[in-house]
């Protein structure tokens, strides 16, 4: 017989749980809940710029998918079809707060991988990688919205373009030049805000410090008999 755990598995595609939903088995839908959640608040996050209201809209966005779930007819993925549904409730409560959306149509120069930028090479730069983080997580808040939502669902949810095309209502052009834009304004930012600090960016100090120094000498003294120790 299967467990719950067995069935919150990844053996089970979204169908399977929509579909056993459906025929009545509703406590699976925490499978549903517990698998999209980080990415209906990460798109929640980017519209609204509020944790509270974000998670607000999770719930409303659940509970309407719950309500609707006969009429998923799967011409798209369900993940997209839910990520859709809360795009359209966090922009229904923007509205509703009567906020103006910011268009931003300046043009930039230049790329940047947020993935990149992401990982940590070293254990050495994890407090530098954190702080990175931090730069790079307002850097996205203050992104203009219509960047940010692309921005979050590819670059941090890893959505594909078409995924996020379709999550968004955009065509797949549109969203490679509002990631392409975005990104820009990201390189931007963080210039703007931590060039003063650049000196201080990549150190190279300590044992991999010494161990180029050690190397050098190594090599010297192969070449000509120059003996040193680091100490």
């Amino acid at each position: 017989m299967e467990t719950f755990e067995t069935l919150k598995s990844e053996t089970l595609t979204d169908q399977e749980v929509v579909n056993r939903v459906l025929a009545g088995e509703t406590a699976l839908y925490e499978v549903i809940m517990r698998r999209y959640n980080q990415r209906l608040y990460r798109v929640a996050r980017a519209i609204l710029q509020s944790d509270v209201e974000a998670e607000d809209v999770m719930q409303d966005a659940y509970v309407r998918a719950f309500t609707h779930l006969g009429q998923f007819a799967a011409r798209a993925p369900f993940s997209s079809w839910l990520t859709r549904i809360a795009v359209n409730e966090a922009l229904a409560r923007r509205r509703s707060r009567k906020q103006k959306l910011e268009v931003d149509a300046t043009e930039f120069d230049g790329e940047i991988s947020m993935q990149d930028l992401y990982k940590s090479p070293d254990p050495e730069q994890n407090v530098s990688t954190a702080q990175l983080r931090g730069f790079l997580e307002q850097a996205v808040l203050d992104l203009p919205e219509q960047y940010r939502t692309v921005v979050m669902l590819r670059d941090i949810e890893e959505l594909t373009t078409a995924e996020t095309a379709e999550a968004l209502d955009l065509t797949v052009e549109n969203v490679k030049i509002r990631l392409h834009r975005g990104h820009s304004m990201i390189r931007n930012w963080l210039f703007e805000r931590i060039g003063a600090e650049a000196k201080e960016a990549f150190p190279f100090m300590g044992m991999r410090c010494d161990h180029v120094v050690q190397t050098v000498f190594n090599r010297l003294a192969n070449i000509a008999g120059v003996h040193a120790q680091v100490h």
